[in-house]
């Protein structure tokens, strides 16, 4: 052993001699849990629509944003804009659109509900996962009836 001097003017030892003890050999850890070992469950996959269809409603916007500006741009960009949404092709992504909006909507007041402290117990958890499915795509067939009635 050797001694130093402290800032405090007294001797200290420094142990040098010491050794630290050996490390135990890692016991094998298990892997982490894979999507097949689990059943999926409503409010398993409104979790995974949820962050689906708030990706896709990135793409979306920007799909709207493109006909915004194509219609601040003129005439002949309005109608080409008018003429890509009015196709078959068009019409299905302002669809999936649609559901994608809705369905986010109400995974929200879902969140929401939860967020108020109520709505843990199993079968209410089952059923808004359900009533956001469901709804979501109710919502969107009616929010189209009355656009194409309307029309």
């Amino acid at each position: 052993m050797r001694y130093l001097l402290s800032w405090n003017g007294y001797k200290e030892e420094m142990m040098t001699d010491i050794k630290a003890p050996a490390a135990r050999p890692m016991a094998p850890r298990p892997l982490s849990p894979h999507l097949e070992i689990y059943r999926v469950t409503w409010t398993m996959a409104m979790s995974i629509f949820h962050r689906i269809t708030g990706s896709a409603l990135y793409v979306g916007t920007l799909m709207i944003a493109a006909w915004l500006v194509a219609a601040a741009s003129g005439r002949s960009s309005f109608e080409t804009a008018q003429w890509a949404m009015g196709s078959l092709l068009g019409q299905l992504v302002l669809f999936g659109y649609t559901w994608a909006l809705l369905h986010h909507m109400l995974g929200g007041v879902r969140h929401l509900i939860w967020d108020s402290g109520t709505g843990y117990e199993r079968s209410t958890r089952m059923n808004l996962a359900r009533f956001t499915f469901i709804g979501s795509v109710s919502l969107t067939i009616v929010v189209w009836a009355i656009a194409l009635y309307l029309r």
